[in-house]
């Protein structure tokens, strides 16, 4: 608690390029995290500029108070960035959002403190919570979770093969002992898959999926991205940074069918002129170069997408 890990921020160029700063402008960042990006943004922002931050853990919050306390342009609230209508209403900003950034999934400092329990390489309590302070920890789920719930989350938010034999042995230990501690489940994981990637921990997957589902993060970037356009001033920009495939669907289809609209049911013809879009595209995603990929490994699966208000 307290300790500002080292903290690389991903695709902080080609961030900074797609918001498109206006010196005066009104920005979000959803997802603090340890304000890589955030200090950026600032940097660009002139002294009528205004960064409104959240971020759910409280951790990174206290960061923020140390870092950008004393900046008049800057404020931060904790909680999940579905709170981003009401915060901008509760302001009187609605409709004047000139930018908006979402940074998915867990940040470095939350993966390199054990005690967070989000990560398979050191040992740690089994929590995995954005927020330790809501909601069920892992252990708390694997301990009550039915096997067929077990199997589900983990195919379903983890793409695992092997989801339904891992599932069988958690509870199958469970009933011997209670799963307590992230070694304890990566040690499960890894006697029950019977294949391994050469590259890639056989506990990937699943702690990625039992993750997403403690934490409900899927729900909630379908919540949040369904809150944007009525936010943001026209021609504002939404950036979202994604690291699997998953959150980058989900977000590829949101901007697509902002722009297209739903598509027609097969074999009916298509009545123009009724879809007035509110985002475009712009540009193609994007993803880290081999020189950031060389200082910064884990920017490996990171995808950038970037939309713009229209009306």
């Amino acid at each position: 608690m307290g300790t500002d890990h080292i903290h690389q921020p991903v695709l902080l160029a080609e961030v900074l390029e797609g918001l498109h700063i206006r010196p005066d402008g009104v920005y979000v960042d959803g997802t603090f995290g340890r304000g890589g990006h955030a200090g950026a943004i600032l940097a660009e922002l002139g002294p009528k500029g205004r960064l409104l931050a959240m971020d759910r853990d409280p951790e990174a919050v206290q960061s923020a108070e140390r870092q950008f306390g004393g900046d008049p342009r800057f404020e931060i609230e904790q909680g999940a960035f579905t709170m981003l209508s009401h915060l901008v209403t509760q302001r009187q900003l609605k409709g004047q959002v000139n930018g908006m950034l979402l940074d998915l999934g867990v940040s470095s400092p939350q993966l390199d403190d054990p005690l967070r329990g989000f990560s398979f390489s050191d040992d740690g309590p089994l929590d995995m919570r954005m927020d330790p302070g809501t909601g069920i920890s892992a252990s708390q789920w694997l301990a009550e979770a039915s096997e067929q719930d077990l199997s589900e989350v983990l195919f379903g938010f983890g793409e695992e093969r092997y989801a339904r034999r891992i599932a069988r042995a958690i509870v199958r230990v469970r009933n011997e002992a209670p799963l307590r501690t992230t070694r304890q489940l990566a040690e499960l994981i890894a006697a029950s898959v019977p294949v391994r990637d050469q590259h890639k921990h056989p506990a990937t997957r699943s702690f990625q999926a039992i993750r997403i589902f403690i934490n409900r993060e899927l729900e909630e970037l379908q919540s949040v991205l369904g809150q944007v356009p009525d936010v943001m001033a026209r021609q504002g920009r939404l950036a979202v940074i994604s690291f699997h495939s998953l959150e980058d669907r989900i977000v590829k289809r949101f901007i697509r069918h902002e722009y297209r609209g739903e598509p027609p049911p097969p074999g009916l013809p298509v009545a123009g002129g009724e879809h007035a879009p509110r985002l475009r595209p712009v540009g193609k995603a994007i993803r880290p170069g081999h020189e950031e990929l060389a200082s910064n490994p884990r920017a490996r699966s990171a995808v950038l997408r970037i939309a713009e208000r229209l009306q």
